[in-house]
C-alpha cells in the first residue's frame, strides 16, 4: 500500500481512538461582536460561526486607501467572511534608505539611529533589546486602515505577530540585535529569555493597540514556527520530545490571554506530528523518517493544543514543496490523496482551520482543489486557501516593486503563483461555492 494510503487509514483510526470519546473545550463568555469558540465550532453571538477565510498578509503593504478598500470589496464580494494578515514587518539598516523612497510599510528597523533621525522617522529602533514602535503614517497607520477597512466591510482579521522564516523581518532579526547570530541556532529565539522579552513587548503593542476591535478574529502567535529558519538550523535543545516548541506557545498564549480575555488565540504552525511511530517513505533505495510526523520540525500538533490558551487549531497543506524528491512524473505519489490524509489527520478537540493551502499550476488546481476543500467542509474544517489575489490595483499606476518578490504588476498583486484570481473562473467557483456552504451553516 503506498504510503499515501496507509497514512490517509492510520489517520481515520488514530482520530477515532484519540479524540472520539473526549470532552470538547468550553465555551468563553465575550462581548458582542467578538469570535468565541464553543466545542469544536467558532460562534459569534451565540450562533454558529462557519467560514471560508483568505490570505492577504500584503494588504498593509498597499499605499493607498483606495487599493486597501478595493480589496476588501473583492474578499467581501467572493463570500470570504476572515482575513490572515501580517501584523509585523521589519527591516535592517541597509533597506531602509530603500523604504523610505518606494514607501514600504515597516513597524520595525533594525539599526541604531541619531536623535534627530530618530524623532523624524518615529521608527522601531533597536539598541540591544529596547526599541520604540513605528506608529507613523508608514508604520501602523496603515494596519489602522486595514483593520478599519475590514470592519467597514464585515469582516474580520487574524493578525500574526511574527515570522519564522526571514521575509519581512523574521524572528532571526531578534536573534541577530539581541543575541547575536554567530554560533547561535534559530531555535534560540523560543528559549532566550531576553529575545521573549522583547518579542513580548511588540505583541503587547499589537495587542493593545486593538484588543477593543472586534474585528479582530485571533491573535496568531508566529507564522509556522520550526526548530529551524531560512539561514540558522536548529540546536540539541529542540529536539522530537523536547517540547521546546510547546513550551514557547503556552509561555505567550498565556502572556496574549493575560493582556486580552477576550480575543481567540492560536499558535500558526503548519501542523506538524509528533507521533510515536512516524510515518515512513521509500526514497531512493531508503526507508526515509517522515519530517511531518517524527516531531522533527518542533511541532507537536496533538500535544500542543492541549494548552488551555490555544483556542484553535490550524494547519498548513503543500505537499509539493513538502515532497518534492517523491512528486515527478510516473511517481506513484499522489498530491491530491497525501492532502486528504492531512487534513484527516488534523483533529482536535477545538475548531480546525485549514488556514494555509496551495499548488503551482492552474490545472493542478481545477483537479485536486474541490476533493481538498469538499473533505474540509465534510469534517468541519474552516477553509483559508493561499493566497487571495486581486486585479485593478492603482497605485503607481499599477506597477510596483514592493519587497522581495512582492510586486504589483499591470493592476495584478502576486507572489509566488499559488494565489487564486477572480477571472480563474472554475477555481474561483471552488471557494466561493465552499463560502455559500459555510453561509448556510452559520447564523
Amino acid at each position: 500500500m503506498p504510503f499515501y494510503s496507509s497514512l490517509l487509514a492510520l489517520c481515520c483510526l488514530l482520530w477515532a481512538c484519540t479524540f472520539g470519546n473526549a470532552a470538547a473545550t468550553q465555551k468563553r463568555a465575550v462581548p458582542p461582536g467578538f469570535v468565541t469558540t464553543n466545542g469544536r465550532s467558532f460562534e459569534l453571538d451565540g450562533k454558529p460561526f462557519a467560514f471560508v477565510g483568505a490570505n492577504a498578509y500584503w494588504l498593509p503593504l498597499l499605499t493607498t486607501e483606495r487599493d486597501v478598500d478595493f480589496t476588501m470589496q473583492q474578499i467581501q464580494g467572493a463570500g470570504v467572511k476572515v482575513v490572515r494578515i501580517w501584523a509585523f514587518n521589519a527591516i535592517n539598516a541597509t533597506e531602509l534608505p530603500t523604504a523610505l523612497e518606494t514607501d514600504l510599510t515597516y513597524y520595525q528597523a533594525s539599526m541604531m539611529l541619531d536623535a534627530e533621525t530618530y524623532t523624524h522617522l518615529r521608527t522601531q529602533v533597536w539598541n540591544s533589546s529596547e526599541w520604540t514602535v513605528n506608529d507613523g503614517p508608514q508604520g501602523l497607520q496603515r494596519l489602522d486602515y486595514v483593520v478599519s477597512s475590514a470592519e467597514k466591510h464585515d469582516l474580520k482579521v487574524i493578525l500574526t505577530f511574527g515570522n519564522n522564516w526571514a521575509a519581512y523581518g523574521g524572528i532571526e532579526l531578534y536573534i541577530n540585535w539581541i543575541y547575536g547570530a554567530e554560533n547561535a541556532t534559530h531555535d534560540i529565539f523560543f528559549t532566550d529569555p531576553a529575545i521573549i522579552a522583547s518579542y513580548q513587548r511588540y505583541i503587547k503593542t499589537i495587542v493593545e493597540r486593538y484588543q477593543d476591535s472586534s474585528t479582530v478574529f485571533a491573535w496568531e502567535l508566529v507564522n509556522e514556527a520550526r526548530c529551524t529558519g531560512d539561514i540558522l538550523s536548529a540546536g540539541p535543545n529542540c529536539v522530537p520530545g523536547s517540547n521546546t516548541l510547546k513550551t514557547w506557545y503556552q509561555q505567550q498564549s498565556d502572556f496574549v490571554r493575560g493582556l486580552d480575555a477576550n480575543h481567540m488565540i492560536t499558535a500558526g504552525g503548519e501542523g506538524q506530528f509528533f507521533w510515536a511511530h512516524p510515518e515512513e517513505y521509500w526514497f531512493d533505495g531508503s526507508l526515509v523518517s517522515d519530517y511531518n510526523f517524527n516531531g522533527q520540525a518542533g511541532e507537536d500538533f496533538d500535544g500542543d493544543l492541549q494548552l488551555p490558551n490555544l483556542d484553535f487549531a490550524v494547519y498548513h497543506l503543500y505537499p509539493q514543496s513538502w515532497y518534492p524528491e517523491l512528486d515527478f512524473p510516473g511517481s506513484n505519489f499522489s498530491v491530491e490523496d497525501w492532502g486528504l490524509g492531512w487534513i484527516t489527520a488534523a483533529k482536535a478537540n477545538k475548531p480546525v482551520v485549514i488556514e494555509e493551502f496551495g499548488l503551482s499550476g492552474l490545472q493542478n488546481k481545477t483537479d485536486i482543489y474541490p476533493s481538498w476543500v469538499q473533505h474540509a467542509l465534510d469534517t468541519g474544517h474552516a477553509i483559508m486557501p493561499w493566497q487571495f489575489g486581486v486585479l485593478g490595483l492603482t497605485e503607481d499606476g499599477g506597477n510596483r516593486l514592493i519587497q522581495y518578490t512582492d510586486q504589483i504588476f499591470r493592476g495584478v498583486r502576486c507572489n509566488f503563483c499559488n494565489t487564486i484570481y477572480p477571472n480563474q473562473t472554475q477555481v474561483w467557483d471552488i471557494f466561493t461555492k465552499a463560502a455559500k456552504i459555510q453561509d448556510e451553516r452559520s447564523g
